[in-house]
């Protein structure tokens, strides 16, 4: 079978983490890619669930962080802005970040 080369570009510390790993299963990273490569194919998937490490925000959650904020706008004495003060100190913070 033809071999062809497979170029990835990774962070320095993980690729040294990931070939330290491979070398303790007894193989190196090119066999390790090739694993999965296959499982891959042969599976028609990733072989592993991909998700996000956030839970899915709630109603109740959205209420409870609105709520919270809220009591501390209150307690800031900023609870009264208008929409007009808000937007102006949107656009403070902005010139701000981009000086």
């Amino acid at each position: 079978m033809a071999q062809a080369t497979f170029s990835v570009r990774m962070d320095e510390v993980l690729k040294k983490q990931f070939d330290g790993l491979c070398q303790e299963f007894g193989m190196n990273a090119s066999t390790a890619i090739n694993v999965f490569a296959r499982a891959v194919v042969r599976q028609r998937r990733i072989p592993f669930e991909i998700s996000s490490p956030e839970s899915d925000i709630t109603r109740e959650d959205a209420m409870h962080a609105f709520t919270a904020l809220r009591a501390q706008a209150k307690n800031n004495g900023i609870a009264d802005m208008s929409l007009d003060d808000i937007n102006n100190e949107i656009a403070l913070a902005r010139t701000e970040t981009e000086t």
